[in-house]
């Protein structure tokens, strides 16, 4: 258990009981095993104990939380479903934890308008789900999204495989119910798909991770749902050949709607993990990419994964696997999505969210295992190959302590300044939360900063919402 930064005022009876009237004594918390499970997120093995957990069920009493607590300058941390990989919703300073999860309604599917609005404690895969039988489609689909809340990605500006084709969560925001550390209730935007009126104050919360304020309600723009998609998984000897295909793929006119990238370790982990996918691998294979296309016409699909064929020929690949069945391509994004599982079952890790522009990805890998090399560590890497984001997987396997605390950061400081020097940036959808915000000044300059510190003032005089994140 880490011991928590406090900076801030603890609380005392009379506030507990203050705070215990607003939310009624059955969604109020200040024993474990609830304190236990808001404690940590998905974030490596780190604990931070809070003092109480609230679990609020309208804007109203959020209002009034935060109202009291930034009179009394307590801590207020947000937790969604607890899938964070930055820490963003570990209570680092104690004070309360504002848990989201009663905020689960689906408010209106305005199908007329391709908008629906929503509570930020909707799981993200009912949300699509419920959407897909209007023939409605929200892409931003993280591997998370069985159990991750839409309030969730909203602060993180989640994406996922489809980000490729279709953008992040940021490209489907058009408006949002925000309380501020005040206690003060706004709209930041419209209704709208044009908005030139001000400053973007919607653009700004998405992706500030619960720094600026607390999401109450979420307006989202939809697509139709794409009725076709074909999925191939395409085997390669040679781990940078395969990312070396990446680019190619769109060189030749083709945008997927999913184009991932796995090491063989990684897949061979998720296939144990789940126990029940029959998939070969043979011995020379040492990565795979995992492509999809989408859309409403099977001919035109049929003739992208003949071209994208033609491509994977021409870098080494194997022989394709198609799903042609809904159970085989289930199958294949199953593996795809439990990575990250399989390899927290086999040991603590790191997960670096690294993204590069496409074309630099051969070189990104192969900086990662340099530096691997160099400072005695063990990588698992796959990700969203399509927009050049990946996920390095740093194992600590048995690596001491001090290996692990003081060896690695200078390690992971090394691929970050890489990353920089190809235009790329160190997180591109889990956030920068706690566990990034020591390597900021790889990326940001001092002025940078102080211009984000400087709205983090504006939002939050008294910094005692999710403090100790970004720049907070």
């Amino acid at each position: 258990m880490h011991s928590k930064i406090n900076t801030f005022q603890t609380l005392s009876p009379q506030l507990i009981q203050k705070l215990e009237k607003i939310v009624g004594s059955d969604h109020f918390f200040t024993e474990s095993p609830v304190l236990q499970d808001c404690s940590h997120d998905e974030t490596e093995d780190l604990r931070f104990l809070p003092e109480a957990v609230l679990v609020p069920g309208s804007t109203a009493e959020i209002c009034a939380i935060m109202t009291l607590c930034n009179k009394e300058r307590i801590p207020v941390t947000i937790r969604g479903g607890g899938s964070g990989l930055a820490g963003g919703a570990l209570p680092v300073a104690g004070g309360i934890v504002l848990w989201m999860k009663r905020f689960d309604r689906i408010l209106e599917i305005d199908a007329a308008n391709f908008q629906v609005t929503v509570e930020p404690g909707v799981v993200t895969e009912t949300l699509q789900n419920t959407l897909r039988e209007e023939g409605l489609f929200y892409p931003p689909d993280p591997s998370s999204r069985g159990w991750s809340f839409i309030g969730g990605n909203v602060s993180t500006n989640a994406g996922g495989p489809r980000a490729v084709k279709y953008g992040v969560v940021r490209d489907y925001v058009l408006n949002l119910e925000v309380v501020l550390p005040t206690g003060t209730c706004i709209w930041t935007g419209a209704n709208t798909l044009k908005n030139s009126t001000g400053y973007n104050l919607t653009q700004l919360v998405v992706g500030s991770e619960g720094t600026l304020g607390i999401v109450t309600k979420i307006v989202l723009k939809l697509q139709p749902y794409p009725v076709q998609n074909l999925l191939m998984l395409a085997p390669f000897n040679s781990a940078e050949r395969a990312c070396a295909a990446v680019a190619a793929i769109f060189q030749a006119g083709v945008t997927p709607s999913a184009l991932e990238f796995m090491e063989r370790n990684a897949i061979e982990w998720a296939k144990r993990y789940l126990g029940d996918v029959n998939i070969t691998i043979q011995d020379d294979v040492q990565a795979h990419l995992l492509i999809e296309v989408d859309g409403f016409h099977l001919d035109g699909l049929y003739r992208d994964c003949e071209t994208i064929s033609r491509v994977l020929e021409q870098y080494g690949c194997h022989e394709i696997l198609f799903a042609d069945t809904d159970s085989s391509k289930n199958d294949l994004w199953r593996l795809r999505r439990n990575v990250a599982h399989a390899v927290k079952h086999n040991s603590i890790y790191k997960e670096e969210d690294t993204v590069v522009p496409r074309a630099f990805l051969p070189q990104l890998l192969e900086k990662v295992k340099a530096v691997g090399a160099e400072y005695g560590f063990e990588s698992v890497c796959y990700g969203h190959a399509g927009d050049g984001n990946l996920h390095v997987n740093i194992l600590k396997g048995s690596l001491t302590d001090a290996q692990w605390n003081e060896e690695v950061p200078q390690g992971i400081r090394e691929i970050f300044k890489f990353v920089k020097s190809v235009k790329g940036t160190i997180s591109g959808e889990h956030g920068v939360g706690y566990v990034q915000r020591p390597y900021l000044d790889v990326i940001f300059s001092e002025a940078e900063l102080n211009l984000m510190r400087a709205i983090k003032q504006v939002f939050d005089p008294n910094g005692i919402l999710n403090p100790h994140k970004i720049v907070g």
